[in-house]
């Protein structure tokens, strides 16, 4: 069982709840659909809630390239996300300009390694909102 599989079971069986490095970090699971192989996989990614919208964000831990999962929502925007025992369809939308820096500061604010992610990299990291649809 990969990491990722070990944190989206435990996940699942604690109603949205993680332990270990992640215990009081607010995450979801995110399902997308591969871009090349049309594959649904599934991501646990750290979120910021914002009004009603969940604010997700491409920082692979500051490394030089966008995650996969950040390619496969540029090529299939509709997806699905899980919070706590909340399962809902969302459409995932790239956020740009001002809209961008203040979701991306507000973040690093609340957890200071996503600005640590930021300063590791020369890409801007991008910034996803996923609103139900």
């Amino acid at each position: 069982m990969s990491f990722n599989d070990s944190i989206i079971t435990e996940f699942r069986a604690n109603e949205g709840r993680v332990g270990g490095p992640f215990q009081g970090m607010p995450l979801l699971l995110l399902t997308h659909t591969g871009a090349k192989t049309g594959t649904k996989r599934t991501n646990p990614l750290a979120y910021l809630e914002d009004d009603g919208r969940y604010v997700i964000f491409a920082s692979k831990g500051g490394a030089p390239t966008n995650p996969d999962w950040y390619h496969n929502l540029r090529a299939n925007p509709d997806v699905t996300v899980e919070v706590g025992t909340d399962t809902f369809a969302a459409r995932a939308r790239v956020a740009e300009g001002a809209e961008r820096d203040e979701l991306y500061a507000r973040q690093a604010e609340l957890r200071p390694q996503f600005a640590e992610y930021a300063q590791k990299t020369t890409r801007v990291i991008p910034v996803v909102v996923l609103e139900r649809t």
